[in-house]
């Protein structure tokens, strides 16, 4: 990262190549966000796919920008797809997003989200503070994918789990923490109705996905994400307080935000 240009700065740039580019982001996730997250990436700029069958996937990974595994909804299949997938990706340098949904609730899903970091080495874990304990083996208990423990809870894990598998770790919450284990920094973007719509975190992996594909500093992409998606979050609010018509508002203010949108509202300190 260049030193004397700004997180926020780089997350412009970022927004602009994602809307001159249109990355194809390829998306192993749960069926209950598929088309949320679909409909999001397309109101930023991207373009989704959303294929999991074992089949296919190595193929599209060769013709994917990004890879984004998300493990909401988990079957013997799909793993053994987000594994075939992770693989690919590596092989060929694909940028690769881990969603560790609801690790901590039950042992088979911290178990598949502990194989895919081994198999599929992703560039930015994304995860609320109880997923993120969990994946670094502390207490990260979660009901459901809801998070009980905060972000300041996890910072210590984040940043540990970030150096062990040579990741950016986002632990997104009230405010959010990004760590490649090394460099730091707290996003105080974003507004609590985000919390009341499903699959708010997953279009923040989703988008990581997007932001990966076009800017090579993963600390860089994951922070762009975060400030551009906590932006639509507070404008998305400003219009409504209902959570479905926010979700609505939300994908309006993915589609319109605009680089200097991020200039202005961005807010970011270096932890």
């Amino acid at each position: 990262m260049n030193p004397n240009e700004s997180v926020i700065e780089r997350a412009a740039r970022g927004l602009t190549a994602i809307r001159e580019r249109h990355p194809l982001v390829h998306n192993i996730t749960n069926y209950v966000v598929m088309n949320t997250t679909a409909n999001a990436l397309l109101a930023v700029g991207a373009s989704p796919v959303m294929a999991h069958a074992p089949e296919e996937v190595e193929e599209m990974v060769g013709l994917a920008d990004a890879l984004v595994l998300n493990i909401g909804t988990l079957s013997r299949e799909w793993v053994e797809a987000m594994v075939v997938a992770g693989r690919a990706a590596r092989r060929r340098n694909c940028p690769t997003v881990l969603d560790p949904v609801g690790a901590g609730a039950t042992r088979y899903r911290t178990e598949t989200a502990q194989r895919l970091m081994v198999e599929a080495r992703p560039q930015v874990i994304r995860g609320n503070p109880s997923e993120i304990l969990a994946l670094a083996g502390g207490d990260g208990r979660t009901r459901g994918v809801d998070a009980t423990a905060g972000v300041d809870a996890a910072r210590e894990a984040a940043e540990g789990l970030a150096r062990e598998r040579r990741c950016v770790v986002a632990v997104t919450g009230a405010e959010d923490f990004v760590t490649d284990g090394v460099r730091a920094c707290r996003i105080a973007n974003g507004h609590p109705m985000m919390g009341r719509m499903t699959g708010s975190g997953c279009i923040a992996s989703a988008l990581t996905g997007a932001f990966l594909a076009v800017e090579s500093d993963a600390w860089v992409a994951a922070s762009a994400t975060l400030i551009a998606f906590g932006i639509c979050g507070e404008r998305a609010a400003a219009e409504c307080l209902r959570p479905g018509s926010f979700g609505v508002r939300l994908l309006d203010a993915l589609d319109g935000v605009t680089p200097a949108d991020l200039l202005a509202d961005g807010r970011v300190r270096i932890a």
